[in-house]
């Protein structure tokens, strides 16, 4: 029973798509293709953007949500890095060509390599990070931000966890029977003391906004509340619009040198 189990809920948590990003450059001029090493061997092609115009002398982890590619964020990266940050557009293993299937496990181990590239290899440190997700990836770094705490976390449409969404949108099944992966971020992020900003739209149908409220009322440090009224999980205004760069501004107005 585990093996159906498993499957039913790989396909309703993870839609990574056949789509293979062109190469970096062709998308974003400047940013270079990188490669990054997860500690169970898999080899992950990601982008890295730097910072243009004043920087700041941060970095953006950014984890994506569960569809799409590096390519789809392809503008978020260059409004962060026009308001001086580098940026690292990361694709899970399964998505964007990358090897592997994802998991709860898998992504964990893929944003662990992505934090050690900007510590190691792009010399940021750890101070000096900013960890974004979106949605599941909220929910991914936030899991990091417990290891490792970067300087700042920004979550954009967080969900309390994968049995609250599940249950917003399958009321009739058993999640809690059905879904063996958690992603528990309220009790996550009470355990992280980093200055934190939560960015929600109102009319969110994916993640209810009561669920990113929780998110945000659950924060140690939390730093501000951004709502913005009528979008919802996918409109433009939460993907790249003027919120978004304003929070990140915001958080790297807090990060020590």
């Amino acid at each position: 029973m585990l093996g159906p189990l498993t499957a039913l809920q790989r396909r309703l948590t993870y839609h990574p798509g056949p789509v293979v990003p062109p190469r970096a450059g062709a998308v974003l001029p400047g940013a270079q293709e990188v490669v990054l090493h997860t500690e169970d061997g898999l080899d992950l092609d990601a982008w890295y953007v730097p910072a243009a115009g004043a920087d700041l002398g941060a970095a953006v982890l950014v984890a994506p949500g569960n569809a799409g590619n590096r390519a789809g964020r392809a503008p978020l990266a260059a409004r962060f890095s026009a308001a001086g940050l580098a940026v690292l557009l990361v694709d899970y293993r399964g998505y964007g060509g990358n090897p592997g299937r994802p998991s709860e496990q898998g992504l964990a181990r893929d944003v662990r390599a992505a934090r050690r590239y900007l510590t190691d290899q792009a010399g940021t440190a750890a101070h000096r990070q900013l960890y974004f997700g979106e949605s599941l990836g909220a929910a991914v770094v936030t899991e990091l931000a417990t290891e490792h705490p970067p300087g700042g976390l920004l979550l954009r449409s967080p969900f309390a966890d994968l049995v609250s969404v599940a249950r917003q949108h399958f009321p009739m099944l058993p999640a809690r029977l059905l879904l063996r992966e958690r992603y528990p971020v309220v009790e996550l992020i009470r355990t992280i003391r980093v200055p934190t900003v939560v960015v929600y739209g109102t009319a969110d149908s994916v993640v209810s906004p009561e669920q990113s409220r929780a998110v945000a009322a659950a924060a140690p440090e939390l730093l501000r509340v951004v709502r913005v009224n009528g979008a919802d999980h996918n409109d433009p205004v939460l993907l790249d619009g003027d919120e978004l760069i304003s929070s990140a501004a915001a958080l790297a107005a807090q990060l020590r040198r």
